[in-house]
């Protein structure tokens, strides 16, 4: 009987253009999707925005003028302030909901637990669209729930559809979508703490206050951060929820209540597609802002 050959290593330099073209095969796929679903919309969204269509002379040529046109526009800055005044009010208010939900889910001494988890994540699963129909009814002062109750309480107890209440109605919806989207998010974190340091905590004499204090709320700080990226990014987008509102009170929502519906509008109503990506392309500008200058603070007091 013969003995086996002996197994010669690969060389170095094979093995790693091996290794090379491994990687490459895993990230290629990746690449052409960025390339068609995100850059080739950004790269002829700015190029559109070169550009003015004129019912005189068709498509031209304009340069920046539409960017100036943008900063000097009323209409743009109104929508704007609304959504970074929504956002300034609404996403601390659910971040706050969402970690309170889940600093009780992860005490362990709340009965049902699962139960109120899953309904607390469940509207996450509601389309958008179909969230907003349902409290568009909710709101209704006729045949809806506010209607109701402002028959049992004998006069108008709640009046969602007015102009002082509208953008908290709004919130509502957006609060009511996305609480549980970010419990589990801040609830994920808090399962990565090793049982260990509780344990320690607990023969250290630490009460549930100062495990939340000293434990609990350091191990969610980098999770909060991304949950308020993410919020914000959200906020600046809000077009569905006032967009089927709109249908039920025109006269309180006008075309360019939000960036996103004066985009909207602009494109698809008032055939001015390269003013409209020009206003999607500077709010882009400044939610990324906004967004970075966010976790750059975040990241910062978490080091």
């Amino acid at each position: 009987m013969s003995a086996a050959p002996p197994i010669t290593p690969p060389r170095p330099g094979r093995l790693t253009a091996r290794v090379s073209r491994a990687g490459a095969g895993f990230v290629t796929p990746f690449l052409i999707a960025f390339a068609l679903v995100f850059v080739a919309p950004l790269v002829y969204s700015l190029y559109l925005s070169l550009f003015r269509d004129q019912l005189v002379g068709g498509t031209q040529f304009v340069g920046l003028d539409n960017y100036a046109a943008v900063f000097v526009d009323p209409k743009f800055w109104d929508g704007a302030l609304r959504v970074m005044l929504f956002l300034a009010v609404q996403v601390p208010i659910m971040l706050a909901i969402a970690l309170v939900a889940a600093l009780a889910i992860d005490s362990g001494r709340l009965h049902g637990r699962r139960i109120f988890r899953i309904g607390l994540f469940l509207p996450y699963a509601v389309p958008g669209v179909v969230a907003a129909m349902m409290w568009g009814f909710m709101y209704s002062d006729r045949v809806g729930l506010t209607g109701s109750l402002n028959d049992l309480a004998g006069f108008e107890l709640l009046v969602p559809y007015t102009k002082q209440w509208l953008l908290v109605s709004i919130g509502n919806i957006v609060t009511w979508e996305f609480v549980g989207y970010n419990m589990l998010i801040l609830y994920s974190a808090l399962k990565t703490v090793p049982a260990e340091t509780y344990e320690a905590a607990a023969i250290d004499g630490a009460g549930q206050f100062r495990i939340v204090r000293y434990i609990k709320l350091p191990a969610v700080r980098g999770a909060l951060v991304i949950a308020t990226v993410f919020s914000i990014i959200g906020s600046f987008q809000l077009f569905n929820e006032p967009q089927i509102l709109k249908g039920l009170v025109p006269n309180l929502i006008p075309t360019s209540y939000t960036p996103n519906i004066y985009a909207y509008t602009l494109s698809f109503q008032g055939n001015q597609v390269s003013y409209a990506a020009t206003v999607a392309i500077v709010m882009g500008v400044i939610t990324a802002a906004i967004a970075y200058l966010v976790q750059l603070r975040g990241m910062r007091r978490d080091s």
